[in-house]
């Protein structure tokens, strides 16, 4: 039975963690989203369509005969019911794909890949949203289906390409949406509204069934209320797509996390465009990352910026007109007029312009990478300055251009990135910064990402609440809900002995990206053994149910690519199995072999190995103490004597003389 308008629970700015609490507490069930397009405005402009009644009840159904069996639907889908909304220049089956023009109004019969992804963990899309027109632009005025205000004062700008998906998240009628990222527009719009824009690798999300901006460029991107929320919705996107030409394996080989002591590059000379407002709050985010114990180095920006002009001012315009070729020449007079200013400007590049713009593009990434290859990531403003509506209309490429000056050079460089919330101005408006870091460093900009959100504690886009109030944590996305890891690409590994931080071996984990996750204890079922002969000393673990005890362990979180090499070298009788821990998780861990303990010293009472170590420190020291005390001892008899043994010299010589 359809739902009434008012059946539905208020759900404005629900995460995605209160969303699954909602359905497994059964507070909502499926159909209560069909009251969802009432509670939508008709005229909002960050809106191109919205889900009719007849498409959320299709979508319903086919989610409700896949979990006809399933007493718990949400451990299978993982986004089991959540709405979510797309940005129109991405396919979705039973619409149109205008990319903001209003001629192509063909209906798509094909999801892309992304859409499919989403909508297979159980996610439902209840529209596709307003954008820059072909996703040309990072202010989202340039649509001829209205220009998106700001979320939080109307009379900003809201940011683009991606405006109308930043918009609907920010305001909580969605607790994520999918947008792209070429130059900027899935971070700039986050920042306009106080929201998370997540812009992955290139490569990480498949972009099949994406209408392109510049195909060798463009990322799929995610903008939700919280990291926790856009990393998760990452993982599920996460998959290489051999339909997709530009579609990349991760490598498996990067670190879960930026390194226990946090270091930050950010430019020497940065520019705000007279926005002193921006300035200041760029100047306190840099202050609250100091605050986190943060190592901030100011560096040369002259690469970034020369690669950011490429984008606009360079031949790669000519990748846009490529794109748009076919309704270039079909009807020019739908493209919005800066739009086509700036995309006809490819005609009048050469192939040996291309040539020559693509050495340069090459040469400067790798001045980039190996710049920031001795920091965890570049913290820069995501926007240098923000405008108005009524300002953009009076220099729509120049201001433009200010927004990018922070962003328009990381895809080019194949760089990973996080916008972020960071407070607001004096004036009310947000400010946002961005983290970007190395390729396939997604991991670890959302570890952090996530810890700076706890630390921030600013309410959420438009939004009267904030992460004071997100208590819940999301489910695990694994087969089974007691393995614990990071990522696909990483395995937790729980250590014991030599391996652990500061002991001999833990070397081999450090040089392998690894990065330790937390300390914590065994089951209660487990023994500690001192092995006999082993150098560097190891300790044996072993299962022991009946007198066994809980056991100190670290986890670290290992790359994928990186596990069999460091499983190579565990020496025997220790090997890699699975280890339980007192919280009920299993993960991967260190074990001993039975025959290893028959000479071996039952070490349990210790609760881990860096106590036993300790322990036979002090005996150690102990008995250097009495060594060098009998040593003592034995100099003060011997030099007794030899003063005895000179009296008696002297006296003997002295009677001799006389």
């Amino acid at each position: 039975m359809a739902a009434t308008q008012n059946a539905i629970p208020n759900t404005m700015g629900w995460t995605l963690s209160e969303w699954q609490t909602a359905y497994r507490e059964k507070r909502i069930q499926l159909d209560d989203l069909l009251a969802l397009p009432a509670h939508l405005q008709a005229d909002d402009p960050a809106w191109i369509a919205q889900a009719s009644i007849a498409q959320l009840s299709t979508q319903i159904e086919q989610l409700k005969q896949r979990c006809v069996d399933l007493a718990q639907p949400f451990d299978q889908y993982p986004l089991y019911g959540v709405p979510f909304a797309v940005k129109d220049n991405i396919n979705a089956a039973g619409y149109a794909t205008t990319a903001a023009c209003p001629a192509l109004n063909q209906i798509i019969e094909v999801d892309a890949e992304v859409v499919r992804l989403l909508k297979q963990a159980g996610a439902i899309l209840i529209g596709k949203t307003n954008l820059d027109q072909f996703a040309t632009g990072l202010v989202g005025t340039r649509s001829p289906y209205g220009a998106v205000p700001n979320s939080i004062h109307p009379d900003y700008v809201s940011g683009g390409s991606s405006s109308g998906s930043a918009s609907v998240v920010a305001r909580g009628l969605v607790p994520f949406s999918l947008g792209t990222d070429t130059a900027g527009s899935g971070r700039v719009p986050a920042a306009f509204n106080n929201i998370v824009g997540l812009k992955p690798t290139k490569g990480r999300f498949s972009n099949r069934g994406v209408f392109p901006a510049c195909k060798s460029l463009d990322c799929v991107s995610v903008f939700a209320l919280t990291v926790n929320d856009a990393a998760y919705v990452a993982q599920i996107l996460e998959a290489y797509d051999v339909a997709d030409s530009y579609s990349r394996q991760h490598p498996q080989t990067t670190p879960a996390q930026f390194s226990a002591q946090l270091k930050f590059a950010v430019p020497k000379d940065l520019e705000f465009f007279g926005d002193l407002q921006a300035e200041q709050a760029f100047a306190q985010a840099l202050t609250q990352l100091q605050g986190l114990n943060a190592q901030i180095t100011a560096i040369d920006f002259s690469s970034f910026e020369q690669l950011s002009a490429q984008l606009y001012q360079g031949s790669w315009v000519a990748e846009r007109t490529v794109a748009v070729a076919e309704a270039l020449a079909q009807c020019p007079e739908q493209f919005d007029p800066t739009v086509l200013q700036i995309i006809r400007q490819g005609e009048h590049y050469t192939a040996m312009d291309a040539y020559a713009a693509e050495y340069l593009r090459q040469d400067l990434a790798r001045q980039i990478q190996t710049c920031l290859a001795g920091f965890d990531a570049l913290i820069v403003p995501t926007s240098a300055t923000i405008h108005t509506l009524a300002e953009m209309q009076q220099q729509p490429i120049e201001y433009n251009s200010h927004f990018g000056r922070y962003t328009n050079f990381t895809n080019l460089a194949d760089l990973s990135a996080l916008a972020l919330p960071a407070g607001f101005r004096p004036d009310g408006l947000p400010f946002g910064i961005s983290l970007i870091a190395p390729a396939w460093h997604d991991a670890a900009l959302a570890h952090f990402g996530q810890l700076w959100q706890k630390h921030t504690q600013l309410n959420f886009g438009a939004l009267a609440r904030g992460f004071a109030e997100q208590k819940s944590a999301l489910p695990v996305l694994t087969a089974s809900a007691h393995v614990d890891s990071a990522s696909s690409a990483h395995i937790r590994v729980a250590v014991v002995g030599a391996h652990l931080t500061g002991m001999p071996l833990n070397f081999q984990l450090s040089t392998r990206n690894a990065v330790w996750v937390e300390t914590t204890k065994t089951a209660a079922q487990y023994a500690l053994y001192a092995l006999q002969g082993t150098q560097p000393p190891k300790p044996g673990l072993a299962r022991d149910a009946e007198v066994g005890q809980q056991i100190i362990v670290e986890l670290w979180d290992v790359p994928t690519a990186r596990f069999g090499e460091f499983v190579a070298e565990i020496p025997t009788p220790l090997g890699m199995g699975n280890v339980e821990l007192a919280d009920g998780r299993w993960v991967k861990g260190f074990i001993c072999e039975p025959y290893g303990l028959a000479n071996a010293t039952d070490i349990s009472h210790f609760g881990g190995w860096r106590a036993y170590i300790q322990h036979c420190q002090r005996l150690n020291q102990s008995q250097d103490q009495n060594q060098s005390l009998n040593q003592s001892q034995n100099q003060s008899q011997n030099q007794g004597q030899d003063q005895n043994k000179n009296q008696s010299k002297n006296q003997f010589t002295q009677a001799d003389q006389v």
